[in-house]
């Protein structure tokens, strides 16, 4: 698939890897780019200046504001899953299900109604591209993390089952995982960091290249390549008392 002249639509459009992917498209010639945010009234002035940007009003939480949106971006080639929250919610905590729940609704469940509601635009357009953005956490856990670690696996399986039922129509499903980027979901974090854009432009040459998954950094590449290992090395460090955030 060819960014050039392609018509996107990118979640969680306003910050972060999402405003990322918006400047990547529109650098790389996508005719369109529908900037789907949960509150286009808090927008500052000026924040997409560019004619090619539209912004759209999609809450992953909102079924109406999701079919709202894909009866209005009817064009759309190129479909982005950027948007997601953390709560920093453990497992065991008390009072924890409420915001495992919130985790599981966004990630999950959001991101799943999204392609659902976008894979017959998808296919009327010729079949298109799917970008779903995880973590490095879909393949492991870390204290103060835990509730995110299980939504970003559900969603990592969530994108390798819809990409087996969306082949026949054409649509590539990729899946983009990495360990930490520089955004406010990781204020305070002093590990290496990604930067928005390296994200960004890491899977739109993915999508050119037809590629189903894009690792971005050494991290989330040593962790996959740990699956195929004992968890007990992975885990010594923290079953040891150490938390210490890799």
């Amino acid at each position: 698939m060819n960014i050039r002249g392609s018509v996107a639509l990118v979640t969680g459009a306003n910050r972060g890897i999402g405003r990322a992917f918006v400047d990547e498209l529109l650098a790389r010639g996508a005719a369109k780019v529908y900037a789907a945010v949960r509150r286009p009234d808090q927008l500052a002035e000026g924040t997409f200046t560019d004619q090619r940007v539209e912004v759209l009003r999609l809450d992953l939480l909102d079924a109406t504001s999701v079919t709202d949106a894909a009866s209005r971006a009817t064009d759309v080639t190129l479909l982005v899953n950027n948007a997601g929250i953390t709560t920093g919610t453990n497992l065991l905590a008390e009072g924890a299900l409420e915001n495992i729940r919130l985790e599981l609704n966004t990630h999950f469940f959001g991101t799943l109604g999204v392609i659902r509601a976008f894979a017959p635009v998808l296919a009327a357009n010729g079949g298109g591209a799917i970008v779903d953005i995880h973590s490095a956490l879909s393949w492991f856990s870390i204290e103060g993390a835990n509730a995110y670690a299980v939504a970003k696996a559900a969603e990592w399986a969530m994108t390798n089952g819809v990409r087996l039922e969306l082949a026949g129509q054409g649509t590539l499903v990729q899946g983009v995982h990495l360990g930490a980027a520089d955004t406010d979901m990781m204020a305070g974090y002093d590990g290496p960091m990604t930067s928005p854009r390296g994200v960004a432009a890491a899977a739109l040459d993915g999508v050119e290249a037809e590629a189903i998954e894009v690792l971005v950094d050494d991290w989330s590449r040593m962790v996959k390549a740990s699956l195929s290992k004992d968890p007990a090395e992975f885990y010594a460090e923290a079953l040891s008392g150490s938390n210490a955030r890799p």
